[in-house]
């Protein structure tokens, strides 16, 4: 046996351990006392990155809370909502802490947990079960639920679970439906589930979390109905660029699946949405929506679906589509050391990188360019039942087009996609993704970046030309947008 794989003497070894867990308490003691600290200043840079819990009066609150600070003895700290809530805990009335963005982290990390955190999102505990979701990680369910609760403080179904009651206090606060519709609505397998949960994570029945809804919500509740479509506030935070998404998104639109209407700085942008369990139409508005004081804000939507179970599904694609849960602080700092960009990001704080509301349709469209997509649309797309203004399709399905033109790289792709070997949903491995994209025949490195970006939503992408610097990591996304927007990009290609 070599030197440094015998065995020290046992009493090194305990003293080992023992320094090493002092080491580790210590430094856990000083991260929560940073939390604190952004408690205490109400910073709502850190909301949604994690929770506080007061055990005085059981309640969870967003890090940025306007209530009178607690005594640090009397606080907890959580990861997300539903460890808060799986604690016992209920969500505060005053700052709704269910609502804010969520945290980055599940945007940029690569990992099971990461992966899983996305599926979550879009809905599959809800549709597929744990093993469903399990299956799409390539992991066993026993190792799914261990790696959540270990690093979450919950599992998927309390994730899930957690994501069902927000959006029912959205349907309940927001719209006029009886609240049997909302219950089935929102995910629930039955009525007597949905009053359980709603009292344990709000502390209130149904009726009176209605009764409840701020004054701000009031108004719309009167024309929310399924034909007038669900009010949304679709929360970030930090500072957002509206224009350069916006511009980005007429450029891109695709007639009768997308357009961009109206002057800047009051444009709308509206689309089709194919979803699991129905369709949807979406507009959203590009005036920015805030409080008068702090950061943050959000964007004004409209929804109109045929089913009213996609409404989380939906909600979630758009968050992607309009990077909502970025943290443009993080983006920011590391971004605005660089000499280059220093001055690109002063003029531009909070600059997004646009995903995709559909991962597939993107990945069709940056093979096929934006003309030929668009008479893919009119030859093959899916018509509305109930078409509205020039919103008449939605875009075809991989299946389809690998049937009706098979031949060509779009073929190649469509059949990849439709067979699984190309997987672009939240949970794909992006490198695994990234392979099975260049092994289609005629997909370069170039397009495979633009995919990977924004149907698979990676921060940190630079096409294979690009002399980007390692120092802009782990943004070069969003740096390279930066140089889009002020026209240094296209110039250095």
């Amino acid at each position: 046996m070599s030197d440094f794989r015998q065995p020290g003497p046992p009493g090194r070894r305990r003293l080992d351990s023992v320094t090493q867990n002092v080491t580790e308490r210590a430094e856990h003691a000083q991260h929560e006392d940073s939390r604190y600290e952004a408690v205490r200043s109400r910073d709502a840079r850190f909301d949604g990155a994690f929770f506080f819990a007061v055990e005085t009066t059981g309640i969870y609150c967003r890090p940025s809370c306007p209530a009178v600070t607690p005594k640090r003895r009397n606080v907890r700290f959580f990861a997300t909502a539903a460890a808060a809530q799986g604690s016992g805990f209920r969500a505060c009335r005053r700052c709704r802490p269910d609502a804010v963005p969520g945290s980055a982290d599940w945007n940029v990390r690569a990992d099971v947990v990461g992966r899983a955190v996305r599926l979550i999102g879009d809905g599959v505990v809800d549709r597929e079960g744990v093993a469903g979701l399990a299956g799409r990680l390539g992991y066993s369910a026993r190792q799914v639920q261990r790696q959540l609760t270990a690093e979450l403080g919950a599992g998927p179904v309390a994730l899930a679970r957690a994501q069902r009651a927000h959006t029912a206090r959205v349907l309940l606060q927001t719209t006029g439906l009886p609240v049997t519709e909302i219950a089935f609505a929102s995910g629930f397998a039955s009525v007597r589930q949905f009053n359980d949960t709603i009292r344990a994570v709000y502390a209130a029945t149904p009726s009176a979390l209605r009764a409840a809804a701020p004054a701000r919500d009031r108004p719309a509740r009167r024309d929310a109905t399924p034909s007038a479509g669900i009010p949304l506030r679709l929360a970030h935070r930090g500072p957002y660029q509206h224009g350069p998404v916006f511009d980005l998104l007429g450029h891109e639109a695709v007639a009768g699946v997308e357009e961009v209407s109206g002057p800047p700085g009051r444009r709308v942008y509206r689309r089709t949405l194919r979803l699991p369990y129905g369709t949807g139409i979406v507009a959203v508005d590009e005036r920015p929506g805030g409080p008068r004081t702090g950061p943050g804000g959000w964007l004004e939507a409209r929804l109109h679906l045929t089913d009213l179970r996609d409404l989380t599904t939906a909600v979630q694609r758009l968050r992607r589509l309009f990077d909502l849960d970025a943290d443009p602080y993080a983006v920011d700092e590391r971004l605005a050391a660089d000499p280059r960009l220093a001055p690109l990001v002063a003029a531009r704080p909070g600059l997004r990188s646009p995903g995709t509301a559909d991962p597939g349709e993107l990945a069709v469209r940056a093979v096929a360019g934006r003309a030929r997509s668009e008479r893919l649309v009119r030859r093959y797309g899916k018509a509305l039942d109930a078409p509205c203004g020039t919103l008449t399709h939605l875009f075809p399905e991989p299946a389809v087009l690998a049937a009706a033109e098979p031949a060509g790289t779009l073929g190649a792709l469509a059949a990849a996609l439709a067979d699984g070997a190309v997987r672009l949903d939240p949970g794909a491995d992006r490198d695994e993704a990234e392979r099975a994209l260049l092994a289609v025949p005629g997909v370069d490195a170039r397009t495979a970046a633009v995919v990977r970006t924004r149907a698979l939503g990676d921060p940190d992408v630079a096409p294979p030309d690009a002399a980007v610097p390692e120092t802009w990591r782990p943004w070069r996304s969003y740096a390279l947008n930066h140089l889009r927007a002020a026209g240094e990009w296209e110039q250095h290609r």
